[in-house]
């Protein structure tokens, strides 16, 4: 089934911007604040690239972009909560996490759009993340994308775009289901990251003789 197509019976369907209380891009990025890092104080700011496997992984906390507390807290409204869903909407389009408590008061890139759903949802936040990321979803994305050179989605595209509704305890079914398993995905890629990590670590200690590898 695409998302172009009827949903099974007793489900329903809405376009994005009726599902959600807000669609917002991130702030603009002053050229001052450029190549500043959460190491020099401010506050941080979650970039595309930090959109791994519906999470938001940065490569290290210390080395992530920030804004500075003073001009931080003029962004007040750009500050995402817990429940809030960012998807990519320039370049590698359609990439998506869902916000935890982690990274709540976090500003997000201009190239990002964050999702942030009424008090009374219509639809769960894991069941959200997971749907946008499923292929239908992806294929919508992707066919909308503007631009040949670098690929973008206005935000007022990707309000359009439906979403299947499942009835609320099919949906926190499905949003579990698929929440335990990129937990598991994570898990692995971190173990896989710190594997090869200590992989390159003990190379270099047993081709310059720190080690040696005999029994």
């Amino acid at each position: 089934m695409t998302a172009d197509e009827f949903a099974p019976p007793g489900w329903s369907r809405m376009p994005l911007r009726e599902v959600c209380a807000s669609l917002q891009a991130g702030p603009g990025i002053r050229a001052e604040d450029r190549g500043r890092t959460q190491a020099d104080g401010g506050n941080p700011v979650v970039v595309p690239r930090d959109l791994r496997g519906l999470r938001i992984v940065p490569e290290e906390t210390a080395s992530a972009p920030a804004i500075p507390w003073e001009r931080a807290r003029t962004l007040a409204k750009y500050q995402l909560s817990e429940g809030d869903v960012l998807l990519t909407r320039t370049g590698t389009v359609g990439r998506c996490a869902l916000v935890t408590g982690t990274h709540a008061g976090w500003l997000f890139h201009p190239n990002l759009v964050r999702l942030r759903l009424p008090a009374e949802p219509l639809v769960s936040a894991a069941y959200l993340a997971a749907y946008l990321s499923a292929t239908a979803a992806q294929d919508w994305i992707r066919t909308r994308a503007a631009g040949a050179v670098i690929p973008s989605l206005s935000i007022r595209t990707l309000g359009e775009l439906p979403v299947i509704l499942p009835p609320a305890a099919e949906q926190a079914a499905i949003g579990a289901t698929l929440a335990a398993l990129d937990d598991k995905i994570h898990a692995h890629t971190e173990i896989a990251r710190a594997t090869r990590a200590y992989r390159s670590a003990l190379a270099d200690a047993l081709m310059n003789g720190v080690l040696s590898a005999e029994p």
